[in-house]
């Protein structure tokens, strides 16, 4: 049914559908740094207008974005919006070359750092740092990085169904650190394989055949092995040759309990004797018949190191006396 305006009939425009029951609800995109990077570039190197951002958030938020896919460096995704049918969206970022890749790997393998982070599912914090090393960015820079396509009659790039594709991959980069290698041309176990080899300082070639197989055999170096032979059950215990004698020295040391006097003493403690005078000479006393028990001589102590020290009474009770009155 067409309307009046001052500038004349018009048809106005069909009522949007809902959002799809399968649609992605985008929460908060950006919740991660590499999640945070991927929406400035949206911002930044698309250079997208404000209202039409601001219409793509709405639209993610709503899960008007559905069928998302990431394969290779291109994402594709449909979004519902007034028509009868969704519209299609495909954002393609460059691919990285292999050189590049080599490169960046390389740099990544040699921060012990990066590894850990990486294998651990993890995206360091200075990841873009190794693919500068090689000449190139892990995330899109310049316009030329990212190409966007909607099937949408609005000739704004990004329009807001691009806008809404790109807020919801931003959210699943925050779940999933590794889709950024995949835009850029390698899956996550490509990256992590290759990175253990970098590491291990294997070779990612393939195992050579035939005669060539044998030669690296050859050339490799000798890894010394052990060779058990048969044991039975008596001579387990038994050793294989004479044992070496040993000699031990035991010297006294040059003050007692000096250790105690260092440790101080504990809060809890009542006695007006330090913990070093009340426990020192039982210390000393341990010590002298450990010594005579490890040289097999006669076990007697001596009366200085024995002799009782007088237990301080307890401050914290009062005496007879004073329990009296008197």
């Amino acid at each position: 049914m067409s309307r009046w305006s001052r500038y004349g009939w018009y048809m106005p425009a069909p009522k949007k559908k809902p959002p799809p029951e399968r649609g992605i609800r985008m929460k908060k995109a950006g919740a991660t740094w590499w999640g945070q990077r991927w929406i400035e570039a949206l911002e930044n190197v698309l250079r997208g207008d404000s209202g039409r951002l601001a219409r793509g958030r709405t639209y993610a938020r709503a899960g008007r974005t559905h069928e998302l896919v990431v394969k290779g460096g291109a994402v594709t995704a449909k979004v519902t919006g007034s028509r009868s049918l969704p519209y299609k969206i495909s954002i393609t970022l460059t691919q990285l070359g292999e050189p590049a890749w080599k490169k960046a790997i390389a740099a990544m393998a040699s921060k012990a750092q990066f590894s850990a982070e990486l294998l651990a599912g993890q995206m360091p914090q200075a990841i873009d740092e190794a693919f500068v090393e090689a000449g190139v960015s892990l995330f899109p820079k310049q316009r030329a990085d990212l190409e966007t396509c909607c099937s949408c009659p609005d000739w704004g790039d990004p329009c807001k169904h691009v806008a809404a594709t790109h807020y919801v991959l931003g959210e699943a980069l925050d779940r999933d650190p590794f889709l950024l290698f995949e835009l850029r041309g390698k899956t996550k176990e490509q990256v992590l394989d290759a990175l253990r080899a970098a590491r291990g300082g294997a070779s990612e070639a393939a195992p050579k055949k035939g005669s060539k197989a044998k030669a690296a055999a050859a050339a490799a170096p000798e890894v010394p092995t052990v060779k058990l032979r048969k044991l039975a059950a008596a001579d387990y215990d038994r050793p294989r040759e004479a044992l070496p004698a040993l000699h031990f020295t035991f010297d006294e040391p040059a003050t007692h309990g000096a250790v105690l006097r260092q440790l101080g003493t504990p809060a809890a403690w009542a006695s007006d004797a330090s913990p070093a005078d009340v426990l020192a000479p039982m210390v000393r006393a341990a010590a002298e018949i450990a010594r005579r028990i490890a040289l097999a001589e006669p076990t007697e102590v001596s009366d200085e190191a024995s002799t009782p020290v007088k237990k301080a009474p307890n401050r914290s009770r009062p005496s007879a006396a004073r329990r009296r009155g008197t």
